[in-house]
């Protein structure tokens, strides 16, 4: 493979993009070797100019935050620039790449202008930045960041560990995130909602009937721990089946550490039982992707 061929490197920093920091001078130092010209000053560009990008991973955005963004910028204006392209098909026009809450904010101010840089960006790119930016400095809701992330992995090829060195975050969490879109849609909407947060849905991700749990845990208004509990007692006639008709014995803290510690090692779900001096280890996998994933590891030297 080329290197023209070879898929770029996720997570090129934001600061430099921006034109920003060590990474902007450098970038900058680049493109004039190159004999190309950096775009990376910032310009007052008009609103009505400025249009969304379509594929813009974030779909819902607080009134409150923007009410108060809004105020903030009526005071200060817009203290930092938004990234934009040309828009394509648009001669004139310009879409954002990053910086959508500040452009709805500033349109909320009554502001006719707001400063951006202006990049040209090929589609990919564009896509790559919106989900890195968005996850870096804005909490998606978690349905979002999810399919942010398999946007990433299945429009582009990359893997887990580009995504988790991309925004910031482990791989355990990439991939409990991922796990969550295997969630009926019912699920997926009360997460986007806000009635249930990630640790609610993480907690019962792997019982018979999510979506019944889920509306149990609202109309009870329960915390993660009271999830957790609800989902255990729904498993515990399978685990009690499983255990020829015994109790299963209490986890002590070692083995409960030792369970978390492999959980976060492989991103899944792990759980110990001791009989005696023996015992199994039973991993929990949602996609076929985890699968692959686990083998790759258990195979790797």
């Amino acid at each position: 493979m080329s290197a023209q061929e070879r898929p770029r490197g996720l997570g090129r920093g934001l600061s430099a993009l921006l034109g920003e920091g060590e990474e902007a001078d450098s970038l900058r130092a680049d493109e004039s070797r190159s004999g190309q010209a950096s775009g990376s000053a910032p310009k007052p560009l008009a609103l009505d100019l400025i249009e969304a990008n379509p594929d813009q991973p974030r779909k819902r955005f607080s009134e409150d935050e923007l009410a108060a963004l809004s105020a903030s910028i009526a005071e200060r204006g817009v203290l930092q620039p938004i990234l934009v392209r040309p828009a394509p098909g648009k001669t004139g026009h310009y879409q954002i790449v990053a910086g959508e809450r500040r452009w709805r904010a500033a349109q909320r101010a009554r502001l006719h202008e707001i400063p951006a840089v202006i990049r040209e960006f090929t589609d990919r790119e564009t896509l790559e930045i919106a989900i890195v930016e968005n996850v870096q400095r804005q909490d998606l809701n978690a349905v979002e960041e999810a399919r942010g992330y398999r946007q990433l992995i299945e429009a582009f090829g990359h893997t887990q560990e580009d995504v988790a060195r991309a925004v910031g975050k482990s791989r355990a969490h990439i991939a409990n995130t991922l796990r969550l879109l295997a969630l009926p849609e019912p699920v997926l909407d009360h997460l986007e909602a806000g009635r249930l947060s990630a640790g609610h849905a993480r907690a019962i991700a792997t019982a018979g009937d999510p979506s019944a749990l889920a509306e149990r845990i609202i109309a009870g208004g329960l915390s993660v721990r009271g999830a957790e509990a609800l989902a255990r007692k729904e498993h515990a006639p399978e685990r009690k089946a499983r255990g020829g008709g015994l109790e299963k014995a209490q986890k002590d803290a070692d083995t409960r550490a030792l369970e978390a510690d492999l959980a976060e090692r492989l991103g899944l779900d792990v759980e110990i039982s001791h009989r005696g001096e023996a015992g199994e280890i039973r991993v929990r996998y949602s996609t076929l992707e985890q699968l692959d994933d686990l083998c790759r590891r258990l195979s790797s030297r």
